[in-house]
């Protein structure tokens, strides 16, 4: 997202941002507080999630190192749209937003970054709101492994995932229990449809993941 900036810039912000610690399920910030903090994953994993009418957590992405989040709602100095927890430990960086907006407004190039990725996440998270309404559990995650493989890279045998999601944060981005994620995986590990070797998460079989997704809406 600052690529290309000069140099002086990045470095001013550096100066500025602060690193937190976080625990397992510890939030980083919730739905509806004041968007003070632009935030940047430097290790772990956090979910951003949005409550439900009905009082139950959905998902809409799971988020690795390198990864930002709240930048639109620090620009337009709102308040954050969904709820940030920490799945693991986890480090954060955190940039105040007045120098956030401050260099949005010198630079325009930001702002367009993070409209294009913000525009990504609203149709992902309207696909996986849309999945859980009407789509069997198997065809939610199978959905749900093929999104995150849009970030992945090509692996010998398929495409490994940018980043190894657990049953629960699988379970929690397909809105199902852990224990139908782990008995569905597992088969899917059995069919050779996916691969887990506890660090590595590869997509082996693309086509048949699909045509479960399809097979839902047909």
């Amino acid at each position: 997202m600052f690529a290309g900036l000069p140099g002086k810039e990045v470095q001013a912000l550096a100066t500025v941002a602060r690193e937190e610690a976080y625990r397992p399920r510890e939030y980083i910030f919730m739905e509806g507080e004041p968007a003070l903090w632009f935030c940047v994953v430097r290790s772990g994993h956090v979910k951003i999630l949005k409550h439900s009418r009905t009082g139950k957590d959905v998902v809409l992405e799971l988020l690795g190192p390198g990864e930002p989040f709240g930048g639109i709602a620090v620009i337009e100095r709102r308040t954050y749209p969904a709820a940030a927890q920490a799945t693991e430990p986890s480090v954060i960086v955190r940039i105040p937003r007045e120098p956030v907006v401050a260099l949005a407004e010198r630079y325009p190039s930001i702002i367009k970054e993070m409209a294009l990725m913000v525009g990504r996440r609203l149709r992902d998270a309207h696909d996986s709101v849309r999945s859980l309404a009407v789509d069997p559990v198997e065809a939610r995650l199978a959905a749900t492994l093929l999104r995150l493989a849009r970030e992945g890279r090509k692996a010998k045998q398929g495409v490994e995932l940018p980043l190894h999601p657990t049953r629960q944060s699988l379970a929690d981005m397909a809105g199902t229990t852990v224990e139908t994620t782990i008995r569905v995986v597992s088969r899917w590990l059995k069919e050779g449809l996916v691969e887990d070797d506890g660090t590595r998460f590869v997509l082996r079989d693309l086509e048949a993941l699909r045509a479960l997704t399809e097979a839902s809406e047909g």
